[in-house]
């Protein structure tokens, strides 16, 4: 049997090739290769041949306008392939065009580039309601395939819900199946979003929307808990920096593997979280600087699952700053949303890591370079300041030496001076005392000299006086008085002798004392000699002429000038006056 040509209008040719009809580059026109089944291709038949149907199968359908009735068979009945037939004949009349339906892809598998699915339709509590199988032929797939992840990002997979356009397509030997020749992509971007939509603001109506985010960002890091899935290309890129800030000691990364994709992956990303932040807190009492939450690039479909109400609440409540790197840039999930910092791919969250810790290191050298130029400029200042202060110190002493020496001349001239008077007036005050104590030793002695003849002459007066009146009163008693007599001029004699030695004493002492004295003030006046003076420490300045210079105007500068110490004498030059 020969090919079948069709009469395919322009805008269904897509149609005509997605059920398998071939295009014919000489007569430019649609055909049905021979062998091939022509129920499918019905409607663009030409007249012609007319729409294929058994008897048996006119016999079993009638369509019409208000649906499909269906006869008895004969009482012979038909057989099972004129009963397909017809059902597929009437289901080919009665969707001569496909139809807008809502699905959600079950399973998915390709077959030599034919797309094969297992389509279902699902209530609010997820019993299923519905479903079929579906295909998208090669040449459609080629064609609206790209169109849909270009638009879209997404891949078709498992439990992704799609707007496609399907005509409903049923073959004796394969059975109901929807063909699909187009999806739309805003639906399914819509999907998406609504799903996001409905967590973002379930989370701003509880009020921990931005908890995370307005966690102030990690100053520095040295300690860092990354999930992540294992063996991925996304944790690959991250570990070949992070490994070498662990090798030098900059900063320490924890890991935590779980699922990113697939049903029930946030549940184990936010099992696997938790289970790291307790083993963390046990370990060191504290929490670590950065939660990382990172994967490699995928479709947005596959990044859906981490879409999810229980692991974003989750990262809310962390008192820890999250930083996500979920490996995409056209698109963001709710963590992305909700975390305190987000990047496109791990590679840049690792790079943004060593980049805060580059800021702080150039900080820190910054401020110590700038300590170091104050320490330099201060120690500079206070060298500076060390050296005017000395200079200026040992000008003043200098002027306060120059000070002490005119004052010490002068106070040396002042001394010679009270001492020579000194010595004058005690030399003056000696001779007098001396003179003094002469004169009246001589006194005394005159006096004593003076008295004691009258003392003699008074008691030989009242001794002959008491003798008359004894020996006038009475004879008898001339023995008597001679005895008191005795006695009384031998007591008058005492009495004479001690007072005479008592003035001879007093001469004396008088004389010592005197002596005592001008010994004393001679050693005084001899002690207060010029040469005594120099043993002192002090010096005696001459000039020219050997005579003591005792005022800073008395030289001139350069003139030869001699200073006398104790222990010699110093021939010197005299310098300009300060």
């Amino acid at each position: 049997m020969a090919n079948t040509y069709l009469t395919v209008d322009f805008k269904e040719k897509e149609a005509a090739k997605a059920l398998g009809a071939r295009w014919d580059g000489v007569q430019r026109q649609w055909y049905v290769p021979e062998g091939r089944e022509l129920t499918p291709f019905a409607q663009w038949l030409p007249a012609s041949i007319g729409a294929p149907a058994s008897t048996a199968a006119r016999q079993v359908a009638t369509v019409s306008a208000g649906g499909t009735e269906l006869s008895l068979p004969g009482k012979k009945g038909v057989s099972l392939s004129s009963l397909l037939s017809g059902v597929s004949q009437a289901v080919a009349q009665a969707y001569r065009a496909g139809v807008w339906v809502l699905v959600e892809v079950v399973e998915l598998r390709s077959n030599g580039g034919h797309i094969f699915m297992g389509v279902s339709e699902r209530d609010a509590g997820g019993s299923v309601l519905a479903k079929t199988s579906a295909v998208i032929w090669q040449s459609t797939a080629n064609t609206i395939l790209p169109e849909f992840e270009r638009s879209t990002g997404v891949q078709l997979a498992p439990g992704i819900k799609l707007l496609v356009r399907a005509r409903p397509v049923f073959k004796p030997l394969h059975g109901f199946s929807l063909e699909i020749d187009a999806i739309d992509p805003e639906y399914t971007l819509g999907d998406l979003e609504a799903r996001k939509r409905e967590i973002r603001e379930r989370l701003q109506a509880e009020g921990v929307f931005a908890a995370n985010k307005r966690l102030p960002a990690p100053w520095d890091f040295n300690a860092v808990l990354v999930v992540a899935p294992a063996g991925g290309a996304g944790l690959g890129d991250f570990q070949a920096e992070a490994n070498r800030l662990e090798q030098f000691g900059i900063c320490r990364f924890v890991y935590a593997y779980s699922r990113f994709q697939g049903e029930g992956a946030a549940k184990e990303i936010c099992d696997a979280l938790q289970s790291a932040m307790a083993e963390w807190a046990g370990q060191t009492g504290g929490l670590p600087d950065a939660v990382v939450i990172i994967r490699g690039g995928g479709a947005v479909n596959d990044l859906a699952w981490l879409n999810d109400y229980d692991l974003a609440r989750y990262i809310c409540d962390l008192a820890t700053p999250v930083l996500t790197g979920i490996g995409h840039e056209r698109d963001g999930t709710v963590l992305d949303e909700v975390a305190n910092g987000k990047y496109d791919t791990p590679s840049k969250v690792i790079a943004g890591i060593e980049q805060t810790i580059a800021k702080r290191t150039t900080e820190a050298k910054t401020f110590f370079e700038q300590v170091a130029n104050r320490a330099t400029r201060a120690a500079q200042l206070a060298k500076t300041s060390s050296t005017a202060l000395d200079a200026t110190v040992r000008a003043e002493a200098m002027g306060h030496i120059s000070q002490g020496k005119q004052s010490t001349a002068e106070l040396i001239n002042d001394i010679k001076l009270d001492a020579l008077g000194e010595v004058r007036s005690a030399s003056e005050c000696a001779s007098d005392a001396f003179q003094q104590v002469k004169t009246e030793a001589q006194v005394q002695v005159q006096q004593a000299k003076q008295v004691v003849p009258s003392l003699w002459q008074q008691i030989g007066l009242d001794a002959r006086r008491s003798l008359g009146m004894a020996s006038a009163d009475s004879e008898a008693l001339v023995g008597t008085v001679l005895d008191e007599a005795c006695r009384d001029a031998t007591n008058a004699r005492s009495r004479a002798e001690d007072a005479l030695a008592s003035v001879g004493a007093s001469a004396k002492q008088l004389v010592r004392s005197a002596s005592v004295g001008s010994e004393a003030l001679m050693r005084e006046i001899a002690g207060q000699g010029p040469e005594k003076t120099l043993t002192r420490g002090f010096a005696l300045v001459r000039g020219q002429a050997g005579k003591p210079i005792t005022r800073a105007g008395q030289t001139a500068s350069g003139s030869p000038i001699e200073i006398q110490f104790g222990d010699g004498k110093v021939a010197a030059t005299a310098g300009q006056q300060l």
